[in-house]
């Protein structure tokens, strides 16, 4: 997927995300916020796969799994918060997922804030 595919397609998902968010609004757990996305996305035929397991290599031998929120047509990375403030570790935590699983682009959101907060983010270590 090209640079301007995933700007566009991020896009879409944050508008996603703000429509949820304007609808449930913030307070409730992280789950609720990741299952009406889910439900937002299909309405808007964006492909996605929720609770996604991948492996975590060190050293060619698998680690872990670790369960990303969703991933976006094999290509984008989203991590969702229900927190009233978004941390540096936070978004630490979402890069090193990138760059783990080799992704270019992903997106923190957080919908425990007043307001959505997004942030996107972009692996500089990828490699196609």
């Amino acid at each position: 997927m090209i640079k301007n595919e995933q700007d566009k397609l991020t896009r879409e998902i944050i508008g996603c995300a703000m429509e949820v968010h304007n609808i449930l609004g913030n307070g409730f757990q992280e789950v609720v916020y990741q299952r009406a996305l889910s439900v937002e996305m299909k309405l808007r035929n964006i492909e996605h796969q929720r609770e996604f397991e991948m492996p975590l290599f060190y050293k060619d031998v698998d680690v872990r799994q670790r369960r990303v929120d969703f991933l976006i047509e094999n290509e984008i990375s989203v991590e969702i918060k229900a927190i009233i403030n978004l941390e540096d570790v936070h978004l630490a935590q979402a890069i090193n997922y990138l760059e783990a699983y080799n992704l270019q682009t992903g997106l923190l959101i957080n919908f425990g804030a007043k307001s959505l907060q997004f942030k996107r983010l972009f692996n500089k270590k990828n490699k196609p």
